[in-house]
């Protein structure tokens, strides 16, 4: 049992640093689309989205979970980013008009909620054919 909670510990770790780094390739992409090369701002926050989308799995089956990367867990990847953005605003929204939190703050709180939630999803979806949760 021990060395199973070693290991998601460090699955974590490189989870969240996996997270850094996409938030990173994301904001790199929209700041040289919109700004660099003039694209509109929405077209350039999608196409960052895609990449860093497309970067983040990669990242995730080699680095966080260390698995071969196939075409079903990557058309199944995207649901792990509905569910944050989902359950990000669901917070965001119940911490800001049921808990009064400031707006600034609401997001960051929902973090702490969001990423550990994302990460047992993420996981469960990139090791399912391994019989690992």
């Amino acid at each position: 049992m021990e060395k199973l909670m070693r290991k998601i510990n460090f699955e974590f770790i490189r989870f969240a640093i996996v997270g850094v780094m996409n938030t990173l390739n994301y904001y790199v992409v929209y700041l040289l689309l919109h700004f660099l090369l003039h694209i509109n701002y929405m077209i350039s926050h999608i196409v960052g989205f895609l990449v860093s989308l497309v970067i983040s799995f990669f990242l995730n089956c080699y680095f966080t979970f260390k698995i071969k990367p196939t075409l079903a867990k990557f058309l199944q990847f995207p649901l792990t980013q509905l569910f944050n953005l989902s359950a990000s605003s669901l917070f965001v929204y119940c911490f800001v008009n049921f808990l009064e939190m400031n707006s600034a703050s609401a997001p960051l709180a929902s973090m702490f909620l969001t990423v550990p939630l994302t990460f047992l999803l993420t996981g469960k979806i990139l090791k399912r054919d391994r019989g690992n949760v």
